[in-house]
């Protein structure tokens, strides 16, 4: 897959407007591109994500946690059930809780790769400076770990850089400003300050060292141009048209590549948390194994935006050790199975593995601060 993304042309069931007319990449197409993601992405900020946000900024620690990795059961899910009858409600608790989130992932990266002679432009040869630029795409987003997903795998597949995608996928969950307003009004200073410096090291310690010999090897995209005055230029009702048909093309592409995905990833976080004890946290005593489960874990289960701020505050005002429950907050949310799905699909399993050591390790070494110094 990551050979075929490179290319503009002849992808793997994606395509560009201009692809799909006369083959010249105009600015007409450019803007109507545009113009589709500023329609998709301003509703979903305006009229959902941030909107929701803000009113669980504004409740601050009386918003409930009802559901195992959702803040609502649809479904009420009884520990008397059968594990299967459990698994397969929580997972539909999960789909519905994350079906605003993963319409916009899918609509939006059918955008995204409209865009892809524009993109091309974004991928330097400095990882830092493609981890800026990952980051400051991915803190507006707005979207979880889960829902970011299909978005970093349009990203990459239209030619922007390995350490861009992954910044975007960490910085959108993790560092928005409103869910960092969250972690500052419900926990301690000290602790607050760790999640982000966990994230912050992960993002511009550790993701440019890891690509920094890979982005020589990596086959170059090629380089495509807005067309110039001598080019054939669409008319802007041929540039519509075509930039429509190809966003339906893309839509199914990332449908039927991502869609099946995200449901093992529902199915996947629903056996684990449903096969872990109700009083796990409450009851075992704090250790660095424990830390270490706890990390791995939490790094695993896909849960919604800001979840990982709330389910710890709950799980530390219930009683839960504090070493435990910031190995939640810096673990949960900043990375999923789904997530690992996609990367190692699109980009390479070793990619999706490294992705996720780093992330429960950063969780560990938070967990053994915690449990050492706070």
């Amino acid at each position: 897959m990551a050979s075929t993304a490179t290319t503009a042309t002849n992808g793997p069931g994606w395509a560009s407007a201009a692809e799909l007319s006369s083959g010249a990449i105009s600015a007409r197409h450019t803007i109507v591109a545009l113009v589709i993601l500023a329609i998709i992405g301003g509703y979903f900020w305006q009229q959902s994500r941030y909107p929701a946000l803000l009113k669980k900024l504004n409740k601050g620690a009386s918003v409930q946690v009802r559901g195992a990795i959702t803040f609502d059961d649809v479904v009420a899910v009884d520990p008397a059930m059968p594990l299967a009858q459990r698994v397969g409600y929580t997972a539909v608790n999960w789909v519905v809780a994350n079906k605003q989130g993963m319409t916009f992932g899918f609509l939006f990266s059918a955008g995204i790769l409209l865009l892809i002679p524009l993109l091309q432009r974004f991928r330097g040869s400095n990882p830092y400076l493609n981890v800026v630029v990952g980051t400051l795409t991915g803190i507006p987003l707005g979207v979880c770990a889960n829902c970011v997903a299909p978005v970093g795998q349009s990203l990459y597949q239209s030619g922007i850089s390995k350490e861009s995608t992954l910044a975007t996928m960490v910085s959108s969950p993790t560092l928005n400003p409103v869910v960092l307003a969250m972690v500052f009004a419900l926990f301690p200073l000290p602790v607050a300050g760790l999640k982000i410096g966990l994230v912050l090291l992960i993002l511009f310690g550790a993701l440019p060292l890891l690509f920094a010999n890979q982005a020589a090897a990596e086959p170059r995209v090629c380089e495509l141009k807005l067309s110039s005055p001598k080019d054939a230029q669409p008319t802007w009702g041929e540039a519509i048209w075509s930039s429509l048909v190809a966003f339906s093309k893309n839509l199914w592409y990332m449908i039927r590549t991502a869609l099946p995905l995200m449901v093992l990833a529902a199915l996947l976080g629903a056996l684990v948390i449903e096969l872990l004890p109700r009083n796990l946290l409450t009851a075992l005593p704090v250790s660095f194994l424990g830390i270490l489960v706890m990390a791995i874990v939490a790094t695993f289960l896909p849960v919604p935006m800001s979840f990982d701020v709330f389910a710890s505050f709950v799980a530390w005002k219930s009683g839960v050790p504090l070493p435990y429950v910031v190995t939640m907050l810096c673990t949960l949310g900043a990375y999923s199975v789904y997530s690992l799905l996609v990367t190692g699909r699109n980009l390479s399993w070793k990619t999706a593995g490294t992705m996720y050591g780093l992330v429960a390790a950063g969780g560990i070494v938070a967990g053994v601060i915690a449990m050492t110094l706070l």
